[in-house]
């Protein structure tokens, strides 16, 4: 393994490209230690130290995970990513039920490009937004903002001043952006997913430190609820087996065999060779548990605001909205099997969405392949249909799996979530396939010369 690092290193083109990408990787990280100019940077760290959860802090501890940002931290890369990731999901969306856009998906680089500036656009009006509401909902209610920024006669913050608060957050968002792309044509790997995943790394010192301050060398655990010898060994090897299940299905394929017709070309036969299809197990990717998981912040959000507002004129409507916040809170029951519906929803969603059938099956036609015992056409495209609709539901119950376990380990073991969270649900997934996507586009550089790949055999 070591010798292969060597060869890497050794080849100009990929040595040039790996320094790039890690120097952009470290401009961002850079970009989390400038605060935004109206809050006050003592006041921030109070807040981020003080454990305080609930209502928009656990909100924003939710979307950073999958967002590339620390939202708590109150920084100029606060809106981290995620408006791009937001538009790029909109536009994809579109393009399955907008003719428009559908067609210009079918044109090819030059409507690949048209469809990226579109998604620029988005994502700065979704900037826009999103950072308004995150300046009024999140940085004033907490008190955050610098005395010298606020309205000496009301207190409130300036609007002068909430202007360029937003401002400065879409420009933050627009310049990660462009690191993404930057890294994408003179780097190596998928920018932003890069991006995302240093994001998730950078969280790991912090929770290690967290558990060693959890941590007992007793059996059993010490006093205050310390974690003992043998619950830390149950942890890393848990550890252990959820990293190898996630690779496992990441890399899960149902092989469908197909075989291609023969064609005599003057004195030569092409074709008649027996070849796969493949099918991936987990189509969808993490795709359902963002969308799960941003679609149950809404009701955990709203139900927490409104059970903080006194009902004193009909106890019905304080006993409901106390028993709904509750409800939805991230370790009760009724969250766990919402959660667990929408991933299997969304999963098939985002199936029929990214995987037609249909065309599939008209591709194997025209190129002359075809599935022994499926006549080509309508046959071929329904039992295409059957086969990803099986093995979609196996993608979506291990998706579900993973997405719990961080919520099961927090309640049964009593580790801090944000601990937990190492062990599945989002970050683990997006960690493990952008390696996996790293480690391939790495390959392809090393095969290209002749060298054997990271995961092959010398």
């Amino acid at each position: 393994m070591w010798e292969k690092f060597r060869v890497i290193w050794q080849i100009p083109e990929l040595r040039r490209k790996i320094l790039l990408t890690l120097g952009l990787l470290a401009i961002y990280r850079l970009g989390f230690q400038i605060p935004l100019p109206i809050v006050d940077p003592v006041k921030v760290q109070a807040s981020a130290t003080s454990g305080q959860s609930g209502g928009m802090t656990d909100v924003l501890q939710q979307v950073a995970v999958f967002s590339a940002s620390q939202l708590t931290q109150v920084t100029i890369f606060g809106l981290g990513i995620m408006p791009y990731i937001s538009a790029s999901i909109i536009f994809q969306l579109l393009g399955s039920v907008y003719p428009p856009l559908e067609a210009l998906q079918k044109e090819g680089e030059a409507g690949r490009k048209k469809i990226n500036e579109y998604t620029r656009y988005a994502t700065v009006l979704i900037c826009v937004i999103q950072s308004w509401v995150y300046v009024n909902a999140y940085i004033v209610p907490m008190q955050l903002v610098d005395a010298a920024y606020l309205n000496p006669d009301t207190g409130s913050l300036m609007f002068s001043w909430k202007v360029v608060a937003v401002l400065t957050m879409t420009a933050g968002t627009v310049f990660l952006m462009w690191i993404g792309e930057q890294i994408d044509e003179f780097g190596i790997g998928n920018g932003i997913s890069l991006l995302i995943m240093a994001g998730i790394l950078a969280a790991m010192p912090g929770a290690g430190y967290e558990l060693i301050k959890q941590a007992s060398l007793e059996l059993g655990g010490g006093a205050g609820g310390k974690l003992g010898i043998e619950q830390l060994l149950m942890l890393a090897v848990m550890f252990v087996a959820v990293v190898a299940g996630v690779v496992y299905i990441t890399l899960g394929q149902r092989r469908i065999p197909m075989q291609s017709a023969k064609h005599v070309r003057g004195r030569k036969v092409y074709g008649g060779t027996r070849q796969y299809l493949p099918l991936k197990v987990n189509q969808s990717g993490v795709m359902p548990i963002i969308f799960a998981s941003s679609l149950l912040m809404l009701p955990a959000l709203i139900f927490t605001q409104l059970n903080n507002i006194p009902w004193k004129a009909d106890g019905l409507w304080d006993n409901f909205f106390s028993w709904a916040s509750d409800a939805f809170s991230r370790d009760s029951l009724t969250y766990v099997l919402f959660y667990v519906a929408l991933i299997y929803f969304f999963c098939y969603f985002w199936t029929a969405i990214t995987f037609n059938p249909k065309d599939v099956a008209d591709n194997l036609k025209n190129y002359g392949s075809f599935i022994p015992g499926y006549r080509p056409g309508k046959r071929t495209s329904d039992y295409l249909e059957k086969v990803m609709f099986r093995i979609t539901y196996v993608g979506a119950g291990f998706l579900a799996l993973v997405a719990i376990i961080p919520t099961v380990i927090s309640t049964s073991m009593g580790v801090p979530y944000r601990l937990a969270s190492f062990y599945g649900g989002t970050g683990l997934l997006i960690a493990v396939s952008v390696a996996f996507d790293l480690v391939q586009k790495i390959d392809s550089h090393l095969v290209m010369r002749n060298y054997s790949g990271l995961l092959e055999k010398s």
